[in-house]
């Protein structure tokens, strides 16, 4: 297995993550904040698209901790995965930041989406 490691962002608001290639799947924890956690899991498969125009699509499953809301980051984060690089995918968010403010928020959630692109730009160079 082969680790890679990718950050952005600073302080409170930095995101970073480990992915994980695991034979040919890919296992990918996210966290950021003052307090990275364990808050959602997501797993997803890739598939055709129901819209049956030859391209891939994914489908998932997730499980949220109680009183946590990463599910919906998880979740689109291991759709993207599946989807682009034709893997079963694994993908842990957890995200916190204590006391935010409406700032905090975005300013996180900017820093969570521009990971995934940096991830994905990562697994290009990787995976060729």
């Amino acid at each position: 297995m082969k680790t890679l490691h990718f950050e952005t962002g600073t302080g409170p608001r930095s995101v970073s993550a480990v992915v994980v290639l695991c034979g040919k799947d890919i296992a990918i924890n996210i966290g950021g904040g003052d307090t990275p956690h364990v808050g959602a899991v997501a797993v997803a498969s890739p598939r055709e698209s129901l819209r049956k125009d030859g391209t891939l699509s994914a489908t998932a499953s997730v499980m949220c901790v109680m009183g946590h809301k990463d599910d919906m980051p998880a979740r689109g984060a291991a759709l993207r995965f599946a989807a682009e690089r034709n893997v079963n995918v694994v993908v842990s968010v957890g995200l916190h930041i204590d006391n935010p403010t409406e700032s905090d928020f975005t300013a996180i959630q900017d820093n969570f989406e521009a990971l995934l692109d940096i991830i994905s730009e990562g697994l290009k160079q990787e995976l060729r």
